[in-house]
């Protein structure tokens, strides 16, 4: 069998797969993440493998054939053992005669646990029987976007009958269920010796009698497919129709971008609060600025995977490349008709399809937002979800434009769409979904993150659901933390960038960094400082600008761009200054930046009085000698209040418990949970408060 692969990536490794000889869980496992890795084979959670073999009975000691298939809700690319489903394969194939037809089709489900092999194993999804009720032994149901351009294409049958002379049988669009299982079954046996068939609309079985078999059967099938959409791109037609606009240049097209996705996810997050992904690929752009756009956007997708991620249909904006989106009260103005022209079609949708018996009606805003000559947001309850949603829409322009070059593409029927999309085995699932965290949908930029209290918090708000963006001044300092939140949180949690508070250009970098990782951003907490301890004739002017500068002037620049991008979005907001005893505490060798402090803090209540009204809350929490993982103390700072208290420097912390009422050492994890207190939903009608967090400082306190 060929190896030379031009379309997808032939991943199999000899020696691994030799290592697994004899087990052929393993090489399911092996298969399907090889298979996942290629996003032109499957999407991210799409689809679904399987083998056969035979298992000791642990009821009767016997030899039994049992079959392994992702469970439900899993990733092939990821996959472990412990994401299939095991099931005895004699019981599932005796289903058939309690199958009472196609209108019970859910009632089917509920029995697959009756033919469970591995109690312990996932839970078994709909596709189960198409796997159950074919012989082979290793199987392969993957979305290839070449492979659906020929199943959604008006030709589909016809072009898929000719390109593999009937080796490849054919089955009408059907939801996945145990109906559709016995139509595959009836498929081959009309059709023995063919090596796979095409689900109209749909995607693509394979299969083959070993994993590898399975494996490279796919490739060449998937090969041939994706060759003949090649050789016909722009034979008969420009592609898309030909291109009717132009991008703008990079620079600008991200900064367009970056201004205008606050006010798009306000527009989106009208039921719950969305977080947000752009992208300007090149697969994009050139759907979105062709003359076909008009024509192909409204019809939607067609495979189910597809638009269960993306909605039925994207929402394409009017407003031009070269748009003036600074005035956003004026652009925000423009999209809202656009919006509930949006939200009035997804409801009229929804009237018209539904059931006696469907799911409540779900949040009518679109999920993929298009706009010509920029690129494509898409807005969902978290990073990885919306960044998921954007691959599943190119993977359906993918299909789109594959199904246009070799003949018509036709989406699904919406009454097709509306029973896959409001399905009550989906509604299930969903609701079998763990609640959103506390600072689920939440994007919190904070200052100093690579260290100390900053770091804390943020891997604090990030346990709690948030997406933060992490920044420092110090390049080394930043690429370690980046390195640890990577390893520790995955990518989708976070995003990083190299920030001075001092350095307009570098803040305005940071906030266009949030939002075109995430949307915007909610949470702003101003935790990057410095500290110089020295007597009044020892501090030098150069000192003083410095401590006020980073303390006070960053504080404020900070907070200033933050609260252009919360109007923006309209969805209130939430400032945490992260001070210190010392502003209300006077003690020795401390002017400069005791005095800084002070003004943080004063600072602080004066935001809090201005931004009430946009519903911007800000407060301030105040520290007290936290000294672990903290880089002021690795300077003359430590040494500096050493001297001032007339101690060893080792002795600091010590010393610093023991001032205290409770006696207690402060660590930045405590910081942490103070700043999650104020904004993790229990305290949303605090504005203007401090909270000390300082073991107890008699000195220090407020009222």
């Amino acid at each position: 069998m060929s190896k030379a692969f031009k379309h997808v990536s032939y991943l199999w490794d000899t020696s691994k797969a030799s290592a697994m000889a004899g087990d052929e869980v393993a090489l399911l496992v092996y298969r399907s993440n090889l298979l996942g890795a290629d996003l032109r084979l499957t999407n991210y959670g799409g689809g679904n493998t399987s083998c056969k073999a035979m298992a000791r009975d642990p009821l009767t000691g016997k030899e039994t054939e049992v079959m392994r298939v992702k469970g439900s809700g899993g990733d092939l690319g990821t996959m472990k053992r412990n994401g299939l489903a095991a099931l005895y394969v004699d019981r599932l194939r005796s289903l058939t005669t309690v199958y009472k037809g196609i209108n019970y089709e859910d009632e089917m489900v509920e029995l697959f646990n009756h033919c469970i092999y591995d109690i312990a194993s996932k839970a078994p999804s709909i596709d189960t029987p198409l796997h159950g009720f074919l012989p082979f032994k290793h199987i392969d149901h993957l979305h290839p976007d070449a492979a659906i351009a020929i199943a959604a294409s008006k030709d589909g049958k016809k072009i898929t009958q000719e390109l593999f002379g009937g080796a490849i049988g054919w089955v009408e669009w059907q939801r996945p269920g145990f109906d559709l299982g016995l139509k595959l079954k009836k498929c081959l046996d009309e059709n023995p010796g063919i090596r796979g068939i095409m689900l109209g609309s749909h995607g693509l079985f394979t299969w083959g009698d070993t994993a590898y078999q399975s494996y490279v059967n796919t490739l060449e099938v998937v090969e041939k497919c994706a060759e003949y959409i090649q050789q016909n791109l722009g034979k008969k037609k420009p592609v898309f129709g030909g291109a009717k606009l132009d991008s703008i240049q990079k620079e600008s097209r991200l900064k367009q971008a970056a201004t205008l996705a606050p006010t798009l996810r306000g527009l989106c997050s009208g039921y719950s609060r969305m977080v947000g992904h752009f992208t300007d690929d090149d697969r994009v752009l050139e759907f979105i600025n062709s003359k076909d756009l008009e024509r192909l956007a409204p019809m939607g997708t067609s495979c189910p995977d597809h638009f269960l991620r993306t909605k039925i249909s994207p929402l394409v904006l009017t407003l031009t490349p070269e748009e003036d989106l600074l005035d956003a009260k004026g652009v925000r103005a423009k999209l809202l008709p656009q919006f509930e022209a949006y939200r009035k079609m997804y409801v009229g949708y929804y009237e018209k399809h539904k059931h006696p018996n469907s799911p409540s009606l779900r949040d009518p805003n679109p999920v993929v937002i298009l706009y010509p000559g920029i690129g494509m947001f898409t807005f969902a309850k978290d990073k990885q979800t919306s960044r998921v949603a954007a691959e599943f829409y190119i993977n359906a322009i993918n299909v789109m434009k594959g199904a246009e070059a070799i003949s018509t593409y036709t989406s699904l029927p919406r009454q097709e769409a509306f029973d896959i999309e409001y399905w009550l085995l989906e509604e299930a699932k969903l609701q079998r979904m763990p609640k959103p965290k506390a600072l689920s949908g939440k994007i919190a930029l904070i200052t100093g993150s690579a260290g100390g209290i900053g770091k804390a918090i943020a891997k604090k708000f990030i346990a709690e659901g948030a997406s933060v963006v992490i920044n420092d001044n110090d390049e080394d300092r930043l690429t370690k933390a980046d390195t640890e939140f990577k390893n520790h949180f995955g990518n989708d949690a976070y995003a990083s960038v190299l920030l001075d508070v001092m350095n307009g250009e570098q803040i305005k970098q940071a906030f266009r960094t949030s939002a075109l990782a995430f949307g915007g951003v909610d949470i702003i907490v101003n935790c990057a400082g410095i500290s110089i301890s020295k007597s009044i004739e020892e501090h030098t002017e150069k000192d003083w600008d410095l401590l006020y500068d980073i303390l006070v002037k960053g504080q404020f620049l900070i907070t200033q761009s933050g609260v252009e991008i919360m109007r923006r979005q309209n969805l209130g907001g939430d400032v945490i200054n992260i001070v210190s005893k010392n502003a209300l505490v006077s003690g020795p060798n401390n002017s400069g930046y005791g005095s800084a402090k002070a003004a943080q803090l004063h600072l602080s209540r004066l935001n809090a009085a201005e931004l009430g009204a946009d519903k911007i809350r800000v407060n301030v929490v105040n520290p007290d000698a936290v000294i672990s993982d903290s880089k002021i103390w690795e300077g003359a700072w430590a040494e500096g209040r050493a001297k001032a208290y007339g101690i060893k420097i080792e002795d600091l912390p010590a010393f610093y418990a023991k001032r205290t009422l409770l006696n207690e050492v402060i660590l930045p994890e405590d910081i942490a949970n103070a700043c999650f207190a104020l904004v993790g939903g229990l305290l949303n009608k605090s504005t203007g408060n401090v909270l000390n967090v300082d073991g107890g400082v008699a000195m220090a306190f407020v009222r």
